[in-house]
């Protein structure tokens, strides 16, 4: 007779057992480390860190194309010199027009 208690017993300790391995396991993926939140924000910052990259790709693309023409002829040079620093050839007379 106590084989029997015994036995009943232990089919209900095994249960409690497997409902806290779940709750554990529950607990895990819904608010511990690796979690669907967490996977989610990691998506969202991969996807922000992509973008950013294909941005930085396109400006490295422009400035070494501008490099190149740097190198290659005069011309680019002079124009950067007459835009951004107002110089003028020798010779000539620079006409400012005020709208």
């Amino acid at each position: 007779m106590d084989t029997l208690k015994n036995m009943s017993k232990a089919p209900y300790w095994l249960f409690v057992a497997l409902i806290v391995v779940l709750a554990g396991l529950q607990y895990r993926l819904w608010v511990g480390e690796g979690s669907l939140a967490q996977v989610t924000e990691l998506k969202r910052q991969i996807a922000e860190q992509q973008g950013e990259n294909e941005r930085l790709l396109e400006r490295n693309r422009i400035l070494e194309a501008e490099v190149v023409e740097l190198k290659k002829g005069m011309e680019t040079v002079e124009e950067r010199a007459r835009h951004e620093l107002g110089m003028v050839k020798e010779g000539e007379t620079l006409y400012q027009l005020a709208e």
